[in-house]
């Protein structure tokens, strides 16, 4: 059965928090996801639900303040139990359409140098991905742009 989408509600930060980094196989994780994000972003962030009621995947998502024209895609994360079913990609998709309806013409994330798994999923869903920007969050924090189109379907 497929998960349930909706906003994020505040109570719902501290499961994803508290199960952040174990996500991510113990590596630290929860820092760059502030209690700011579902604050001030739920309209345009997404959790998925399982039938138990239990968060299974998320997307965090905004509209640029400084482009109109340009949505960001913070963080996604989905429960290693409940990988390999689409949930990211589906993320994604309904995520495009939230921003394409708030007149975003393209979106833009980032992700590590080193996590070509990030890079080849993104490119799978029609991102460009740069090459690395060197110090692109701060000294030794090499990044890659991902950027795609958006279009109303």
């Amino acid at each position: 059965m497929q998960p349930a989408w909706r906003s994020p509600t505040d109570a719902d930060y501290d499961v994803v928090i508290s199960s952040l980094d174990d996500w991510w196989g113990g590596r630290r994780m929860a820092d760059m996801l502030p209690r700011l994000f579902f604050d001030h972003f739920s309209d345009t962030s997404l959790v998925a639900v399982d039938e138990q009621g239990d968060i299974v995947g998320f997307i965090v998502a905004f509209v640029s303040a400084r482009d109109p024209s340009l949505g960001y895609v913070h963080f996604v994360g989905v429960d290693p139990t409940h990988r390999g079913q689409g949930l990211a990609a589906e993320a994604y998709r309904r995520t495009f359409t939230t921003l394409a309806a708030r007149g975003c013409t393209k979106v833009k994330a980032v992700t590590s140098v080193a996590n070509t798994d990030s890079q080849a999923f993104h490119r799978a869903l029609g991102f460009a991905v740069s090459a690395p920007v060197v110090d692109y969050d701060g000294p030794g924090e090499d990044r890659v742009v991902l950027e795609r189109p958006l279009s109303i379907d």
